[in-house]
């Protein structure tokens, strides 16, 4: 469920991005009031700064298992990881460095599916046991599995990765508008009227080659590698945990030693490698993520490196707190909280997302016939939502909301 809710809303985002020319921090500036804007800015910058908790103990765990690296040192340690693999991202960079970064995320992403393919040829699990967790069952209202489901939700959308979906597609479209644009294709350079910078639109013809494309590319990515993964989390844990007294509270560290006894011991160090992995390509994403929000919502630009820096530092300082005040226990559980914030956020930053999808005035392209586009000029062609498509997100919408707003009652009950 949590991918498909995160297929459609990243659909959505490529869809605003191609529309709009804009990413998601881009439009909230453009059409929402201020205050609203500098709200959501706020819930923005705590949804990466809660993915940048969660990477920190990740490393850190990763670090201790694999290197014996205290918890604390690694906490400290991780504030480099990210610092070079910046050189690969440049934000109006042309297409061939955006694929030299989308490889090197890819060769991440490609690493952990190695793993986590290694550990399941190794583990005994029923495989239609393991295909009856994929359906929603009365489980998921008791109070821990809905804690677990918030998490997994929160860890599977992301929801500054929505900005971040948003964003990345106008290199595409502009490629495409530059080769054509000898025709009457040819795309629009608008002057902003607030900071004087030129901004790019593209063209119909643009969007109508690459939209389809960047979706189909989107869904086929996260169902073959974002679901497998998420998946292989839960198979693995799951079938090295079943049946014995310490499920209850396991965490990544017995994970790793009960692989490491009843599999093989390098089957508990790949699941460290693994974890190191995915900790770093999450950085990758709130950094630029990060990038996308305080330029696109507040004009504050930064240099990648100093956004880093600031956001690590952040994180960091709960992180080193956790660890040397409470060990593994605490991080553990510090860990899935951070997940659980991002479900708690996801419906404020999804909202307007939304919202500038479903409306004519937000999501039109103006076509060019006799070399000038503006606002006043040209036939105007509507691409916002279909009644249906605005339906659905609304229900997704809707069950996010419910899911939260039950979570947070129990919490405050003291159950979950």
């Amino acid at each position: 469920m949590s991918n498909i809710f995160a297929i459609f809303l990243q659909s959505q985002c490529i869809k605003l991005g191609s529309v709009t020319g804009m990413n998601l921090a881009e439009n909230c500036k453009a059409h929402l009031p201020p205050w609203l804007n500098y709200t959501l800015y706020v819930f923005a910058e705590a949804a990466i700064i809660a993915t940048d908790i969660a990477e920190v103990i990740g490393t850190a765990i990763a670090l201790n298992i694999l290197l014996k690296v205290p918890l604390v040192a690694g906490c400290a340690i991780s504030i480099v990881d990210v610092l070079i693999i910046l050189i690969f991202y440049r934000p109006s960079g042309t297409m061939k460095s955006l694929r030299a970064f989308e490889l090197f995320v890819m060769l991440l992403v490609l690493g952990v599916v190695v793993c986590f393919c290694y550990e399941l040829s190794k583990i005994q699990a029923s495989v239609r046991e393991v295909f009856r967790g994929y359906i929603p069952s009365s489980t998921l209202v008791k109070s821990q599995a809905l804690y677990q489901a918030c998490g997994i939700l929160g860890a599977t959308v992301m929801p500054h990765s929505l900005y971040l979906g948003s964003g990345i597609v106008q290199p595409r479209l502009r490629e495409f508008d530059e080769a054509h644009s000898s025709s009457t294709t040819d795309y629009n350079l608008e002057t902003d009227s607030v900071t004087s910078d030129i901004k790019y639109r593209p063209s119909l013809a643009a969007i109508q080659a690459c939209m389809s494309y960047s979706i189909v590319e989107l869904a086929v990515s996260l169902f073959a590698f974002a679901l497998f993964v998420n998946s292989s989390i839960l198979i693995v844990s799951g079938a090295s945990l079943y049946g014995l007294p310490e499920a209850d509270s396991a965490d990544l560290f017995s994970i790793h030693d009960l692989l490491s006894r009843s599999v093989a011991p390098v089957a508990g160090t790949i699941f460290a490698l693994a974890l190191l992995l995915s900790g770093t390509s999450a950085g990758i994403v709130c950094t630029i993520s990060g990038q996308m929000v305080s330029e696109g919502q507040l004009n504050w630009t930064l240099k990648p490196w100093l956004r880093r820096l600031i956001t690590r530092l952040i994180s960091i300082t709960p992180s080193i707190i956790i660890a040397g005040a409470v060990g593994r226990e605490g991080l553990g559980k510090a860990l899935e909280g951070s997940q659980v914030a991002l479900s708690v956020i996801l419906p404020f930053v999804s909202a307007p997302l939304i919202w500038f999808t479903c409306r004519g005035k937000c999501m039109k392209v103006a076509v060019r016939r006799d070399g000038d586009i503006g606002e006043g000029g040209g036939e105007v062609v509507q691409m916002r939502n279909h009644w249906f498509t605005a339906g659905f997100a609304v229900l997704i919408w809707g069950v996010i909301v419910v899911m939260n707003v039950a979570l947070l009652v129990l919490v405050g009950m003291g159950i979950a």
